[in-house]
This record gives C-alpha cells, structure tokens and sequence, in this order.
C-alpha cells in the first residue's frame, strides 16, 4: 500500500517547524528519521494530512555529554549515537541498548528520539529514558518545557505531548560511580521486536550490591522502572538471591498475549533475561562499566 496524500513541510528553523504545527494540529506529524512512521503511513495505520519534515532544521543532530547527562538532539541517528565514543564513556548502556534496535540499515535513518516519541513498549530506548531517569525537550506555540521519563509515557504509542508539539532532544542521565549497566533482549530473528528485553543498571561497592534497577522491553504497556534494590542491597555480587529477583519480575511485568508469544511465555523470559544480565553485570571482568 502507500500513503494517504499529504502536503509535505520542510521548516529551516525550529521556529518555523512550531509554527506550522501550531497551524495543522491534530492533522500533524513530525517526520524526522521515519523509521516508525513510514510504515505507519504505507499501511494507512496513520493518515495525517500534514507532514512536518524537521531534516532541514539546524541544530538538532547534536550530541552533548555533561557531567549529569547525556543529551541526544532529535535528529541524531542510532547509529551515529552507537558510535558515538563520549556518550559510550559516559553512559554504556546506550551503545549496549541500541546495538538490539532493529537492522543496521534503519539505525542508519532511524533516530533515537524519535524512538522515544513513538512511545512503542516494544522499543528499546523508551526503556532505557526511564531507567535512566531521562527527561524529554518538547517545544511547541506555548514555549518550551521538559517532562520528565516518568511523566511522559502514558500508554502503548501514547505520551503527553501535545498535538502541536515536537520533541527536540532527550537528556539521559548519568548513572552513579560503580554502576555497572547491561541490556538483553530475545527475538524470533535478528532485528524483530523483542519478546522480551531487560536494561539493568547495577550499582558495587567492591563486591557488594548498592542498588539495582530494571526496566523492560515489551513486557509492560509503558517503560517503568522495577527497584530490585530491596532484594539485593548489601549482599555480595557472588551471592545473589537470584530466585527471589525472577519473582520480582514474574510479578512486575504485565505482557499480553499476540500471535508471536503467549503472555506466561514472554513473563518467563523476561524473569529470566533479568536473571542472565544479572549475573554477567555483576561478574567482575577486565574494563566493566
């Protein structure tokens, strides 16, 4: 199939790009890497009458780490994020995340903020903004505001953006000293959506467990954060009550059942998942984040 028809928009600043979706509203959407949504729009799941392209816009492919964040403008692609060495340093989750986001191909196109305006619970880095207590840019008519990760994923392709408002970065936080972060995910085939995915970030003392937290992928109908610090904190890396954390996430997560998997099939591998990160982020290695 192909698209409804639409009229294109290609805004040079950021300024002009709010102020056509101030004009358009409901009958807007933002294209930037398209990855989402151009399928969207082949299979007339989406039909929006105006397409604003944000390609053109000057100063939102930037990259900008800080001692509290890491921040990814909204046209920065996957890959060059993944490749990106600061950012590595800063935060290894996000090259160990985005390494799992579909084919090298659309990490080339596709954008990571776009990724997380979607707001599909079945992508990876929704799960890595709440982990890591993101907070999303938007700018729209009414000025500029920032919600924070937690605030801003309201249901399955849905958040508290505004019609007439776009995301122009998302700052990721810089996780503590001795934080150790993993990320896994199983799929059908390489690139498919996950059945089920973990990012964990693991806070040592030595040996000894500080913190951990988890987020999830495809298993829960928004990003959340489940605390495993309560059934961890003070015991020793080589010591884990794994058993009492597969419970924790049995109990946490709430998947549906689809075509692919059965929801007590995805539950189980993502207890599990967690139990595998688990242990080889906690395993001392040479050169650990």
């Amino acid at each position: 199939m192909k698209p409804a028809p639409f009229v294109h928009h290609a805004p040079r600043t950021l300024e002009e790009a709010v102020a056509v979706l101030g004009d358009v509203g409901h009958d807007g959407k933002v294209l930037a890497g398209g990855q989402s949504l151009i399928p969207l729009l082949s299979m007339r799941l989406a039909s929006p009458a105006h397409l604003v392209d944000v390609n053109g816009v000057a100063g939102l492919d930037t990259v900008e780490v800080t001692d509290t964040h890491v921040r990814v403008g909204a046209l920065v692609r996957h890959a060059g994020l993944e490749r990106h060495e600061g950012a590595a340093a800063a935060l290894p989750l996000l090259p160990q995340a985005l390494r799992n986001v579909a084919h090298p191909a659309i990490r080339t196109r596709g954008t990571t903020v776009g990724s997380i305006a979607h707001a599909d619970p079945s992508g990876e880095m929704p799960a890595v903004t709440v982990l890591t207590d993101g907070v999303v840019e938007a700018a729209g008519p009414r000025g500029r505001r920032e919600i924070a990760a937690a605030d801003f994923f309201t249901g399955p392709l849905e958040t508290t953006l505004a019609e007439d408002e776009l995301v122009v970065a998302v700052r990721f936080g810089r996780l503590p000293a001795g934080t150790r972060t993993g990320f896994v995910e199983s799929a059908r085939r390489s690139g498919d959506y996950a059945l089920a995915g973990v990012a964990l970030a693991v806070g040592l003392d030595g040996d000894v467990v500080t913190s951990a937290r988890a987020s999830f992928v495809s298993v829960t109908p928004v990003p959340d954060v489940l605390d495993l610090g309560p059934a961890l904190a003070g015991r020793s890396a080589r010591d884990l009550p794994l058993d009492d954390v597969v419970e924790l996430v049995r109990s946490h997560v709430d998947p549906e059942s689809d075509i692919h998997a059965p929801a007590d099939y995805r539950r189980m591998l993502a207890a599990e998942l967690t139990r595998r990160v688990l242990t080889t982020t906690t395993t001392p290695t040479e050169g650990a984040a």
